[in-house]
Formats: structure tokens, sequence, C-alpha cells
């Protein structure tokens, strides 16, 4: 049970200052439609600079599913983490490079490119390394969380940082 306690902040700590951002987010039970040339990107925060996402549907700190959309900057590196709830990644553009383990070795990445799609179960370390601006799309069953395999690399930890 103290798990589940556990959750719940995580998740919200992963949004930034514990709201959805101002996007087209449809609520649970509410028709979602959207063009890419609508959505709007605020700062990923529970991510390293550089990222940055907008919520399609849902809300990914509550019970149910959610869509969001994630952008990347060329170059750019997700550090090894996992999540309490199982994670779909469809790769809208760019390339997705994914790992799968604690290492974050680029040798080790598979590369998916616009249309691939990964799943990485509940409690799975995985990381990231995107080549070209890329942008995926995430779906899964909130609440949902991330939690980082070297908690120093957390950005929700450092110092002057703001949630």
């Amino acid at each position: 049970m103290l798990r589940a306690t556990m959750i719940l902040p995580a998740a919200l700590a992963v949004l930034a200052a514990g709201t959805v951002p101002p996007a087209l987010a449809g609520s649970a039970g509410e028709h979602a439609v959207h063009t890419g040339e609508t959505l709007q990107w605020e700062p990923l925060r529970a991510l390293p600079a550089g990222a940055q996402w907008s919520v399609l549907a849902g809300n990914p700190a509550e019970p149910g599913p959610f869509a969001i959309r994630v952008k990347f900057p060329d170059g750019y590196r997700v550090p090894a983490h996992w999540h309490s709830q199982g994670e779909t990644v469809t790769v809208i553009s760019g390339t997705f490079g994914i790992g799968m383990g604690h290492a974050g070795d680029r040798d080790k990445v598979q590369a998916l490119p616009a249309g691939g799609f990964a799943y990485m179960p509940a409690m799975q370390p995985h990381y990231a390394i995107v080549t070209g601006e890329t942008v995926i799309q995430v779906n899964g069953i909130g609440p949902f969380d991330l939690n980082y395999v070297d908690p120093s690399q957390d950005p929700r930890k450092q110092v002057g940082a703001t949630q």
C-alpha cells in the first residue's frame, strides 16, 4: 500500500508545476482532435532541459488513459529511467533511439524512424538518444511517473530547479 501512496506524488512531479500544459487536451470521456500546427508545447521539466511536451488527451497525473507528444532537439539524451506503468512510444518524426537497461550505451540503442513503435513494460529501465529533431507520442495509463535509475540525473532535484 505504501507503494501506491508514492506513485501519485511522483506522477505529479512529472508535470510542469503540477499541471497539464495549456494544450488542447481532452479529459477522459471528451472528444479531442488535434493538428500538428495547433499543439502548444511546454518545457517538460521531468527531463533534462530541451525536451518539450503537449498533452493530447487525458491527464498523465490522474488515473486513466492519456496521450502526450514529446519533442526533442537533435542529439538529445534521456537518461536511464523507469515507470510504474507500461509505456507505449510511437515515433512521429525524427529518429528515436531506444535502449533497454541502466547504462545509456549508444551501441545498444535500437534506432526507430518515423512510424516506429516501442513498448516498455512497467519497471523496465530504458533510455533514449535521438537523431534530428524528434517527436514521439507516448500513450499509457495514469498516474504516470518517471523514476531515474541514477537519482542525481533527475532535473527536478537539481539546485534551482522549478517544478
